[in-house]
């Protein structure tokens, strides 16, 4: 039996494939960064067609490092960023526009109409989540709307169209299979999340035609298979994830109350709550976390917009730093009589305050502030704003039981400097795995297992190892003194609206 598992990792700045072996060790990675555009303020875009190369070659470079073939793929993962949608051709498979990014803001205004028909909360009920630019459905509509003679021919069934992962597939299985999981769907304003079904009076409310739309299969199910010529073998594709449903996977946090926390770009916190959906009311997200045979396994989501970002500020903004792993070490050297907060509202504030209104601002400034400063009010600001995730998870999950572990991922989790800021602010442990990689792992996992090559969902658990637990040494005094002055930062910085 073929014993390699290939993950596809497909984000939004770069695309990575990683071959497993059958001990689930990493043998061989191919990577590539694509294009951004920007074609007007608050628009992200990416060319479809540079994704799908970038794809082909990261799969081919990451067979040639590990030394093997085609053939000796049992599966693949895969993970995608999962807001960004394209629209294409039944019979071409060519986009018909560049794909709009899950950080787009064009469809503002089209939120703010719905919102004020009061329409937001039959979207909350039905989907899980908030009338915002960063869902998919709106960006299918404006495609719709915008690209000439697009929704005519959407309703004729000449197009297909959905999240990333959709598009790849398509292309991957030579236009054979049009589909997508429960968990990329779940982040589209269009699927009910409680039925597990396109919801037509969302369709309709959206102008978004059920012909474009791809069948929802599990998180682990059969999603056809590559074709042949591609990489030399037909490989079986066995699992998809959306990028922070596959990490909640990789670390492995199957029980209701494990809570797993992502710091790249942004952050994302994701709390299982079991086949609970538990309705936010805090305005954080109800999600899917997972599919299995047909059982959902819920979650409530909180989004930060901006982390690891903030530390590309000091790098490539203020040049305060020369790379990212400098920034630990400066905020450690930092005056801590100083009491500087920097709310990193670059681009609004996501959860729990869904302020698109709001920019960036800091607050302390005094003649003695200096970069050291400077580095550490920005490691702090992600550990401030994943305590306000957390508060939020906490109220809305109070009878679920005791949050019981968090386990952290991404490239932030590296600084030790970080992880301890983070466990002080939080008053919690925070436990970072050895591996790293874990949502390319996570997709692995659910390509391995279906196939037969990898452990079930127990002895992968188990198989979670620890590298480091940071444990809380911040007096009550001094946290309880510092969440004033963050929440004080936050309140000045919201938009007027907001206040």
């Amino acid at each position: 039996m073929n014993g390699f598992v290939l993950a596809i990792d497909q984000g939004t700045t770069s695309t990575r494939a990683i071959v497993f072996d059958r001990k689930m060790q990493a043998v061989g990675i191919g990577q590539e960064e694509f294009p951004q555009h920007y074609p007007a303020s608050g628009w992200v875009e990416h060319d479809p067609e540079d994704i799908w190369r970038s794809v082909v070659s990261t799969v081919e470079a990451a067979l040639d490092n590990a030394g093997i073939e085609a053939k000796e793929v049992a599966g693949i993962g895969i993970t995608n960023q999962r807001e960004t949608v394209v629209v294409w051709d039944r019979e071409t498979g060519k986009p018909i526009h560049n794909a709009i990014v899950w950080q787009d803001r064009r469809t503002a205004p089209l939120c703010e109409k719905l919102k004020g028909e009061g329409l937001e909360p039959l979207f909350a009920e039905r989907t899980g989540l908030v009338l915002d630019p960063y869902f998919s459905g709106t960006k299918l509509s404006w495609l719709l709307d915008k690209v000439q003679g697009a929704r005519q021919r959407a309703e004729q069934g000449q197009l297909l169209g959905g999240t990333i992962d959709s598009f790849l597939i398509w292309r991957l299985t030579g236009g054979r299979v049009h589909a997508t999981d429960a968990t990329n769907a779940s982040r589209t304003l269009l699927y009910n999340i409680e039925t597990n079904a396109w919801d037509e009076e969302l369709l309709d409310i959206l102008n978004v035609p059920r012909a474009l739309l791809a069948e929802v299969k599990d998180t682990a199910a059969e999603f056809g298979t590559t074709e042949s010529g591609l990489f030399g073998a037909a490989i079986p594709i066995l699992g998809v994830a959306g990028d922070q449903q596959a990490a909640t996977i990789g670390q492995a946090c199957f029980e209701p109350g494990m809570l797993k926390s992502t710091y790249g770009t942004g952050c994302f916190a994701v709390l299982n709550t079991g086949p609970s959906l538990v309705r936010s009311k805090n305005r954080l997200l109800s999600t899917i976390a997972y599919r299995f045979d047909g059982e959902t396994t819920y979650a409530v989501e909180g989004s930060i917009f901006v982390a690891g970002a903030a530390v590309q500020w000091l790098r490539d903004g203020l040049r305060i730093i020369d790379k990212a792993g400098d920034s630990g070490p400066l905020a450690e050297q930092s005056d801590p009589t100083q009491d500087l907060y920097l709310v990193p509202a670059f681009v609004g504030l996501g959860a729990p305050y869904w302020d698109a209104e709001a920019r960036g601002a800091i607050f302390g400034l005094t003649r003695n502030t200096g970069p050291a400063e400077f580095a550490r009010a920005t490691l702090e600001s992600v550990a401030f704003q994943t305590r306000d995730l957390l508060d939020a998870m906490r109220k809305d999950w109070p009878d679920g039981g005791e949050m019981k572990v968090l386990r952290v991922d991404g490239g932030m989790v590296a600084s030790d400097w970080t992880m301890q800021c983070l466990a002080d602010i939080l008053d919690a442990p925070v436990d970072r795995p050895t591996v790293l990689e874990t949502t390319a792992l996570g997709a692995a996992w659910l390509a391995g297992s279906r196939a037969g090559v990898w452990p079930g969902m127990r002895e992968f658990a188990r198989s979670w190892a620890l590298d480091r637990q940071f444990t809380p040494g911040m007096g009550d005094a001094e946290r309880e003194r510092k969440l004033r002055g963050w929440r004080d930062a936050v309140r000045r910085t919201l938009s007027t609206m907001e206040r």
